[in-house]
């Protein structure tokens, strides 16, 4: 038995009850109680503090930035549902990642998911799937909640239950939830590989992003790799070493849909949170 099979059986042993969840998902039944409890449905983001640290939220300013985040999405888009998805297997599931820690993932990813919001016929789910260094809820101004550590260790019956509606119209996001000490072994997990495999078919109109650990230390990341469609490395302008994106990329498989986003580049003084660029290549 592996190290993460015995640590949830002795989890599992000490655990109280299960509950049972009813076709109304969002309320739980004890089997030795009469209280339902509601779930919260909605998490309430902090739209002015995104707006003021640069996220698309705001409806005049930081156009340039607005229209950059419109081609790389056009092109996730694209590979999503166009003719290029005939070729790629879970093509409705991106991972954003970086070679290494704060070269601006989680931004790129929030940006993204806020500009795939705006799209009439499509949703966007949003993973924090960085379980050892959690960002989104902080980024967001949300609560800490229960999310995907705790499905993946079984306290949570179904996906339903961590997946949570915003105020913000056609983004639900999915938290990290709390940390544990085997956050990254159990993102290698087959209950994860199922997950992803119930997100990519479930929803058919729906892109899921994946804000992942770096790809270089943590090899999980490489792991969530194989269950996606679509790749994004954040790149750091000035930064980030031609020797680390090909570190980082040189073990993606070459069925993936890679693409590079250029980030932290100084286009004007107007916009000094960067000029995003992106594009597809080869990891050569």
């Amino acid at each position: 038995m592996s190290t993460i099979e015995k640590a949830l059986a002795k989890q599992n042993s000490t655990d109280t009850p299960k509950v049972e969840v009813s076709a109304q998902e969002n309320i739980i039944q004890t089997p030795s109680a009469h209280i339902n409890t509601q779930i919260s449905e909605d998490l309430k983001i902090d739209k002015v503090s995104l707006a003021e640290r640069g996220y698309l939220i705001d409806s005049g300013s930081r156009q340039s930035i607005k229209d950059e985040f419109r081609q790389i999405k056009r092109k996730l888009l694209n590979n999503a549902f166009g003719a290029a998805s005939k070729t790629l297997d879970n093509s409705n599931l991106v991972m954003v990642s970086s070679s290494k820690p704060n070269e601006g993932k989680t931004f790129v990813s929030i940006n993204l998911a806020l500009s795939i919001a705006l799209e009439q016929d499509k949703t966007v789910l949003l993973i924090d799937a960085d379980v050892l260094r959690p960002s989104i809820n902080r980024e967001l101004g949300v609560g800490n909640v229960p999310g995907l550590i705790e499905y993946l260790l079984g306290e949570k019956a179904g996906a339903a239950d961590i997946i949570y509606n915003t105020n913000i119209d056609k983004l639900k996001i999915i938290p990290a939830g709390e940390p544990h000490h085997l956050s990254n072994e159990l993102l290698a997990s087959g209950k994860m590989e199922s997950l992803a495999k119930e997100l990519a078919e479930r929803y058919p109109d729906r892109i899921v992003i994946f804000d992942c650990p770096p790809l270089i230390g943590v090899t999980e990341t490489l792991v969530l790799a194989n269950l996606m469609g679509q790749a994004i490395v954040v790149v750091e302008e000035s930064k980030t070493q031609l020797s680390d994106i090909q570190k980082a990329t040189e073990n993606l498989s070459d069925d993936l849909a890679l693409g590079l986003v250029l980030n932290k580049a100084i286009k004007s003084h107007k916009d000094m949170y960067g000029y995003y660029g992106y594009g597809y290549g080869s990891k050569a």
